[in-house]
């Protein structure tokens, strides 16, 4: 072997091993705190017990509910924002789209301290609302638009992205075929941005289910109202580690359990375009 494949050889060699290294390095730092909260929990003795209390289930409900409706709603109001500003140049479209991002960077708490002050009972449609008899602030619906707030904004991006990668050809043709701008928007366009559609929502349900400082500035931890699970587990905190323990571990799963099954999905969606 000559000097210079050996070289290369110990050039490779390393390159591999310092590959290795780093990818160890992203398990660990990654893995160990989900191993841990999944080893406490399940060596607890009481973990059937705190899993089964009614602050667990109260706050599952909860985050579930609320989750649903708040992914419905970015999906009917996100999915044809995402196309207009995919297809359309108007005044105002990157005052519009730099304004759907901003969520994304500003520090949850400043989200939920504006909602309060836009929809509370002293805010600036508040008032109005009051006298209308319509409360929000420290309801459920309150924990919806919080949720809302902060995840569309992962959606819409996503979605965009899908509507950019299809080429105006396509649409085209379903007009000449006498395609309306609807039906080719709902035959064409969304079939084929499938797959950025359903990881822009799993990223906006996700981002829902784990949202903490909007919800309790705008809806208060309110146990069996407003309370889901990132409050309780930080309401359980104060009495212990059994229900913050089952609750993270219960979270932990059904994230697992999503993300294999849009994985899947995902994978099928692209085999049969």
């Amino acid at each position: 072997m000559s000097t210079r494949d050996r070289s290369r050889a110990v050039s490779s060699v390393t390159e591999i091993a310092i590959a290795v290294v780093l990818c160890a390095i992203v398990v660990l730092f990654l893995g160990l705190p989900i191993v841990a909260i999944l080893d406490l929990a399940l060596r607890d003795t009481s973990f059937v017990d705190a899993v089964t209390s009614s602050q667990v289930t109260t706050a599952l409900r909860i985050s579930l509910i609320t989750t649903t409706f708040s992914l419905v709603c970015i999906i009917l109001v996100g999915t044809p924002v995402a196309y207009i500003l995919s297809r359309y140049r108007f005044p105002g479209r990157d005052f519009i789209d730099a304004l759907i991002d901003l969520p994304i960077v500003l520090p949850p708490a400043v989200g939920g301290i504006g909602l309060l002050m836009a929809f509370g009972r002293r805010g600036l449609l508040g008032e109005w609302l009051d006298d209308a008899g319509i409360t929000i602030a420290f309801t459920m619906t309150a924990v919806i638009m919080a949720q809302i707030f902060v995840s569309s904004p992962f959606y819409i991006r996503a979605a965009k992205a899908g509507f950019d990668s299809i080429g105006p050809d396509l649409e085209s043709v379903a007009h000449t075929l006498g395609s309306s701008r609807f039906e080719a928007f709902r035959r064409v366009a969304v079939p084929v941005a499938m797959p950025s559609l359903m990881a822009g929502a799993v990223m906006a349900w996700a981002r829902a289910l784990g949202e903490f400082g909007a919800t309790i500035m705008f809806a208060g931890s309110f146990a069996g109202r407003t309370q889901t699970v990132p409050l309780a587990i930080y309401r359980g905190l104060e009495t212990g580690l059994d229900v913050p323990l089952a609750l993270s571990a219960i979270l932990i799963f059904i994230s697992f359990a999503v993300l294999f099954t849009f994985r899947l999905l995902t994978r099928r969606a692209v085999v049969l375009s």
